[in-house]
């Protein structure tokens, strides 16, 4: 019989807020995961030429920028890997995407620790999510179209206002009111 302890979870947080992603790091450490951070998908591609893990969290929008990129790096490193995408912008069609290219698991915030791994230990799916007795409204729509333009210009503001027929203000604007923190 091995008295060797169990091999430490290693967990890497894609997050740009560094307040975050420093309260994450920390409560994650206190439940014995040894915690890796990266602001950006560069800083994501350098860590994984020297690490391997098991573990990520991934948010939505680095920087204005879309981290789907980085769900899918994360994945062709390691299809076995437990992605859960973390955001305050979620709308159902990233959700889609981000399963395609590799999450295991999608929440929007504000969740914690607990719901995050949580997440990671869902292996499959669930047939008994309550569905929604409640029809997709207008606003959902106009949510849902605004969101798929921004991922489909990679969060370019300016230029989701410019397909979207509408003025950047106004989109920006929408946005503050949209947001979910």
């Amino acid at each position: 019989m091995s008295d060797a302890a169990p091999a430490q979870k290693l967990l890497l947080i894609v997050e740009d807020d560094e307040s975050l992603a420093r309260t994450l790091r920390r409560s994650f450490e206190r439940r014995d995961y040894r915690v890796l951070t990266a602001s950006s998908h560069e800083e994501l591609a350098e860590l994984l030429k020297s690490e391997s893990p098991q573990y990520a969290v991934v948010d939505l929008k680095l920087n204005g920028v879309s981290g789907l990129s980085c769900v899918q790096t994360l994945h062709a490193h390691d299809e076995h890997m437990r992605i859960v995408v973390l955001t305050g912008f979620a709308s159902i069609a990233t959700a889609v995407e981000a399963i395609k290219l590799g999450a295991c698991h999608y929440l929007a915030k504000p969740s914690n620790t607990d719901d995050i791994e949580k997440a990671f230990g869902m292996t499959s799916g669930n047939t008994d999510v309550a569905l929604t007795a409640r029809p997709t409204s207008i606003k959902t729509l106009e949510w849902e179209r605004i969101h798929q333009t921004l991922v489909d210009t990679e969060f370019n503001i300016s230029e989701a206002a410019r397909r979207l027929g509408i003025h950047r203000r106004t989109l920006a604007r929408k946005l503050q009111k949209q947001r979910v923190k």
